[in-house]
């Protein structure tokens, strides 16, 4: 298959097609059972952490974007899954080289073929993200649907790194709150909710 036939059958067959060249949300679970997790965000406070060290100890450390590694000090170097809602180079994919690559957005129109065909490849399924946009009522970040998903799983310790719900903005761009579709505020009571109620899920600032 190349990126024609893949963006012909996408159109044509639809999400039945899509999710025939996905993992599934089970083969994601057993990943997870019993490790130790790194969430990393993108918000810019993370770069005067010295977090690094601790984020790469985990067993399994997911980014998501363009996965922005301002120093090893900060944000640590590994990077096992890659969360995209967008389009990111090649480049950026080859340097993180994480063994999943999870496309989270409901869009499909921007997933390209070069994610699709990755060994690994996770499609996050639409009724998930809905579920979220319900709960929170606005789109979820990338960040709060990974947050969700692997809470979500048999995980041993979940830990969050670079999420201060916008407060700092986000090193992935240059947009300010009000210029997003998102519910920082909600998305921030949503994690503190979780924390009270799951001893695994720390947020670290």
């Amino acid at each position: 298959m190349n990126s024609i036939s893949f963006t012909l059958r996408k159109w044509l067959q639809g999400e039945g097609f899509l999710q025939s060249l996905s993992a599934t949300p089970t083969q994601l679970q057993i990943d997870l059972q019993g490790k130790s997790i790194a969430i990393v965000g993108n918000a810019r406070s993370l770069s005067a952490r010295g977090f690094g060290s601790a984020i790469d100890a985990a067993d399994i450390v997911i980014r998501m974007h363009a996965a922005p590694l301002v120093t090893s000090l900060s944000h640590g170097s590994k990077t096992d899954w890659l969360a995209l809602a967008m389009p990111v180079p090649e480049k950026t994919i080859c340097d993180r080289s994480p063994k999943r690559l999870l496309w989270m957005a409901k869009k499909r129109k921007r997933l390209r073929w070069r994610f699709a065909r990755r060994k690994g490849f996770y499609l996050h399924p639409v009724p998930e993200w809905e579920r979220m946009q319900d709960t929170l009522g606005a789109p979820p970040t990338t960040g709060v649907m990974l947050i969700d998903l692997v809470a979500r799983s048999n995980a041993g310790k979940i830990d969050l790194y670079g999420f201060d719900f916008f407060a700092s903005l986000s090193l992935s761009g240059r947009r300010r709150a009000d210029q997003v579709p998102h519910n920082f505020a909600a998305e921030k009571a949503f994690v503190e909710t979780l924390i009270s109620n799951d001893k695994r899920v720390m947020l670290n600032l």
